[in-house]
């Protein structure tokens, strides 16, 4: 019983983490990566796709992105899509290749990402207290049912506290990394 609620808790935070690591990703630091541009959709002889599903995207240096389309004629498509995408970027076409150069960033937008950083982190240490929450309730729930005794659910809330713990940890050590990321120059 006990485990069940452990197991389920930590498979929650787990994905929390998960979630955290792919959102802080998408954050623009100074250099390139191919990740950044995965949420850009394209329009695909009328349906949007993304971007990974009707070009190549590899790392032409640091501070480059390169985008193949697979056919010649998607090349503006892809190029307009990548233009209007949140990011801020401004693709340009080199025969079939269309690069992407990484602008670099000021010190006033490394300090509103950083901001922003900050804000994700904190939206994921709610959702683990929100999981901590939730697991200790469900074991409230097997005590009043008499399915566990008070010794047994004191143990569970006490393992449950100690798996937060941890991952909030987790989620620290992530928001360190980019953050360090994010001000390097």
């Amino acid at each position: 019983m006990i485990a069940d609620v452990k197991k389920t808790a930590e498979q929650k935070m787990q994905k929390s983490l998960e979630a955290l690591k792919v959102d802080l990703s998408k954050v623009r630091s100074g250099r390139a990566h191919t990740g950044l541009l995965d949420h850009v959709m394209v329009d695909y002889y009328g349906a949007p796709t993304p971007i990974n599903q009707v070009a190549n995207v590899n790392l032409i240096d640091a501070r480059t992105i390169g985008v193949t389309p697979w056919e010649k004629k998607m090349a503006s498509a892809v190029e307009k899509a990548i233009r209007e995408s949140d990011l801020g970027l401004n693709p340009m076409s080199v025969g079939e290749t269309i690069r992407v150069p990484m602008p670099p960033l000021t010190e006033e937008r490394r300090k509103e990402l950083t901001k922003v950083v900050k804000q994700e982190a904190e939206n994921v240490r709610v959702a683990m207290r929100n999981i901590r929450r939730d697991a200790n309730s469900h074991l409230k729930e097997l005590l009043k049912s008499k399915e566990i005794t008070e010794d047994d659910e004191r143990r569970g809330q006490d393992e449950i506290q100690k798996l937060t713990d941890h991952y909030i940890a987790e989620i620290e050590k992530v928001l360190q990394t980019k953050e360090a990321e994010l001000m390097a120059i």
